[in-house]
C-alpha cells in the first residue's frame, strides 16, 4: 500500500506523549511522507521541531490559517512571510476562509487569503486551502488572483454536488478527502461519484476528524488506511489501487 498523508498537524501537543509510535504506526501502514501545514505564529517551532526530527517523513508547509487572522493580522502575516525567505517548505498552507466559527474579520480574512496566494506564485508553490462555511468565498479569492497560475488542494472536502463542480471548474485543483468521509451522516460517498480519483488526495486532518471506528478519538496518520478503503468502496477498486492514484495525485502536485 502507498499513502501520502496530505496534511496532519501531528506536531500538535496531542501526540507530545507518542509520537514515535505515532510515526511507526503510520510507516506500517504504508504512508510514504506526512505533511504538515502551518497554523499561525505560534506553531512554528512546534512544526519546524517535528519536521527536523523526522527529516524527508513529516514536510512542512507555510501559512497562516484563517481562524488565526484576528486584530494583530498584519504583524503575523509578516513574521509568516518571513519563514518563507529563509525555510524550504513543500506549499502555502493552511490558507483560506472560515466563516464557520466567526464572521468578524472576514473581510480581512480575504485579504490574508489572497495575499497568500499571491505567494504561491512568487514561489511556485501549490496551496492547502482551508474553506469551511466558505467554499464560494474561497472559489471567488482563487478567481481574482488567477486560478491559470494557481493549483493546490481544497483540504477537508465535505461540499454538495454543487461545491464539489465549482472546484472541479477550477482546473489546477484537487479534493482532500479525510475520515468526514467514513461518517454515517456525511453524503460524501454520494457526491464524490461525481468524480474521479483522479482530482483526489488522501489526508487526516489529525488530531481531529477520526475515520469511524475511530471517530471521536484522536486521529493520526495510520488511520487514512480508513478512508482509503472506503474510497474503494465507493469507486468499486482495490484499496491498493486507490494508494496508487491518489498518492501518485500527491506526489505530482507537491512535486514530491
Amino acid at each position: 500500500m502507498k499513502i501520502i498523508d496530505t496534511h496532519s498537524h501531528i506536531y500538535s501537543e496531542e501526540f507530545d506523549n507518542d509520537i514515535d509510535d505515532v510515526i511507526a504506526r503510520a510507516r506500517a501502514a504504508g504512508v510514504e511522507k506526512i505533511l504538515l501545514p502551518n497554523v499561525d505564529v505560534s506553531s512554528l517551532s512546534r512544526l519546524h521541531d517535528t519536521a527536523g526530527r523526522y527529516k524527508d517523513y513529516c514536510i512542512p508547509m507555510m501559512g497562516l490559517h484563517p481562524t488565526s487572522v484576528g486584530e494583530d493580522w498584519q504583524s503575523e502575516l509578516d513574521t509568516i512571510k518571513q519563514q518563507l525567505k529563509t525555510r524550504s517548505y513543500i506549499a502555502i498552507g493552511e490558507i483560506g476562509i472560515d466563516l464557520y466559527w466567526d464572521k468578524t474579520f472576514e473581510q480581512e480574512q480575504k485579504y490574508v487569503f489572497e495575499e497568500q496566494l499571491r505567494w504561491s506564485i512568487e514561489y511556485g508553490l501549490p496551496v492547502a486551502i482551508h474553506s469551511r462555511d466558505a467554499i464560494a468565498e474561497c472559489i471567488e479569492c482563487v478567481r481574482n488572483v488567477g486560478p491559470e497560475k494557481l493549483r493546490g488542494v481544497f483540504h477537508s472536502f465535505g461540499g454538495s454536488i454543487e461545491e464539489l463542480q465549482s472546484i472541479l471548474s477550477l482546473e489546477n485543483f484537487l479534493l482532500g478527502i479525510n475520515g468526514v468521509v467514513t461518517f454515517k451522516n456525511s453524503t460524501l460517498s454520494t457526491v464524490l461519484k461525481q468524480t474521479d480519483l483522479s482530482r483526489i488526495v488522501v489526508e487526516t486532518d489529525a488530531p481531529y476528524l477520526s475515520p469511524v471506528p475511530y471517530r471521536g478519538k484522536r486521529n493520526e496518520s495510520s488511520y487514512t488506511l480508513f478512508v482509503v478503503q472506503k474510497l474503494s468502496e465507493i469507486y468499486g477498486i482495490t484499496d491498493e489501487e486507490v494508494g496508487e492514484i491518489t498518492t501518485n495525485n500527491a506526489r505530482k502536485l507537491f512535486n514530491l
